[in-house]
């Protein structure tokens, strides 16, 4: 928590969804504006998703079309680079997950700077990120030994982590990438950033 005793905004999202990629553009500069740090918590979508009985956008029949056609229109929106992701997509997101709270475990802010190269791979430069050579390189480009970031991935209180982490997501009404929550109010999708901005400005209505 802040110093000035303000909650941090928890932002969740999933390494496969490009709406959580736009919101992850965005969250950091929210937070600075309104004293808030931000948590970033990836998380599994696919558990929630089974719960929900939903399946991503760009597979449901007579939805995928129009949201590919708003992804790309969201990215020249923001002026965010963005490139559609070759096939397999959407991607398991285990492999950069189990990286993330391994990084984060000692350094928060590791962390982060994973999570975005790990995005800008995916989105900007159509690298597969569930593969974990993929996920072991770009974690030593900002500074993590390569070995012992292989070996994590496959250790069990890594795995243990992630799974925990995901449950803790769907107990709070986590179902979605990006979702936001800040004093208790949730914000899911990306169109809602501009909202919770104003929530935070206003002190909610």
């Amino acid at each position: 928590m802040n110093p000035g005793g303000k909650a941090p905004i928890d932002f969740y999202f999933d390494f496969s969804s490009p709406y959580g990629y736009f919101g992850s553009c965005r969250v950091d500069e929210i937070g600075q504006r309104h004293g808030r740090d931000v948590i970033w918590r990836p998380y599994l979508m696919g558990a929630a998703m089974k719960i929900t009985g939903s399946e991503p956008l760009v597979q449901r029949k007579m939805i995928a079309e129009y949201a590919h056609r708003d992804i790309a229109r969201t990215a020249r929106r923001f002026g965010v680079a963005f490139n559609p992701p070759p096939a397999p997509f959407p991607i398991a997101s285990i492999a950069p997950c189990r990286a993330f709270y391994w990084l984060a475990d000692r350094d928060p802010l590791q962390a982060r700077d994973f999570a975005r190269r790990a995005y800008a791979a995916l989105f900007i430069d159509g690298r597969n990120i569930s593969e974990v050579d993929v996920v072991v390189e770009l974690a030593a480009t900002t500074g993590a030994d390569a070995d012992e970031t292989r070996a994590a991935l496959a250790n069990q209180a890594v795995k243990d982590r992630l799974r925990q982490e995901t449950d803790a997501a769907i107990a709070r009404g986590v179902f979605g990438s990006p979702f936001f929550i800040v004093d208790g109010e949730p914000f899911w999708g990306n169109d809602r950033v501009d909202e919770m901005d104003k929530w935070l400005e206003t002190g909610g209505w």
